[in-house]
């Protein structure tokens, strides 16, 4: 089943998202199991929604590569505000 994870961090700023983004999505590729990867300033920090193919593959990518590539030197910094779910409806254009 898909699983979503949505991070929003806190005072961060486009700069060091895109910063943690190369280091941890190298060549701009999605990592195994990532179906979709939306990201952008909001009030107050930077927001960030993934889609995965199973929350097996998310927290491979989390455990195996984001967190020991964290902190990734002028990048996001601190803990994200985390929420996820188990996907029940995704629609596309």
């Amino acid at each position: 089943m898909a699983y979503l994870m949505i991070h929003f961090w806190p005072g961060g700023t486009e700069d060091q998202y895109r910063t943690t983004l190369a280091e941890v999505h190298p060549g701009g590729e999605l990592p195994p199991g990532q179906l979709q990867h939306v990201a952008g300033p909001t009030d107050g920090g930077f927001l960030i929604s993934v889609t995965w193919d199973s929350k097996a593959s998310a927290d491979a990518f989390v455990s195996g590569t984001l967190m020991p590539a964290m902190p990734v030197d002028g990048g996001l910094t601190g803990h994200p505000e985390e929420r996820t779910a188990e996907v029940v409806n995704s629609q596309a254009a």
